[in-house]
């Protein structure tokens, strides 16, 4: 049987540690974005939300702040583009560091979620609690001094 777990301590160690993750991901979300196409601000907010299933959303000033950064250190560059329909637009890519630094991030942060063993793992990891093991539903409805 699976001890009773506190749900409210739950959700906020899972808020927190999701929000330290997320953090560490916009930089990751915002270079795949880049390697795909050269974009600009506004656009790129919407599709950071659309490419990471709403996981990950920034705001404006978050993302420029973003941006410069890669910019002063060599990962993205920028340029100023007409529009038809309203004022320039500066649009941002990639350049060769930046490509680079994306690929072996992805080599040696994220291919190691194709392994099978790791892979297997987070499946288990995943599945719904068995009959055997009870439901959270069970785990809530118990009384604490049942166990």
């Amino acid at each position: 049987m699976v001890e009773k777990v506190d749900e409210q301590l739950l959700l906020i160690l899972l808020d927190q540690w999701e929000g330290t993750y997320k953090k560490g991901l916009l930089t990751f979300w915002l270079l795949l974005l880049l390697h795909e196409r050269p974009t600009y601000v506004f656009e790129m907010g919407q599709a950071l939300a659309q490419a990471s299933q709403d996981t990950i959303t920034a705001d404006g000033k978050s993302l420029y702040r973003a941006l410069r950064r890669f910019e002063r250190i060599g990962l993205v560059e920028s340029t100023w583009q007409f529009s038809e329909v309203g004022p320039r637009r500066r649009d941002y890519h990639l350049t060769g560091l930046g490509i680079e630094l994306l690929r072996r991030f992805a080599q040696r942060n994220l291919l190691v979620f194709q392994d099978p063993a790791v892979a297997s793992c987070l499946k288990k990891l995943c599945q719904p609690l068995t009959q055997e093991q009870g439901t959270l539903d069970d785990l809530e409805n118990s009384t604490d001094g049942e166990g």
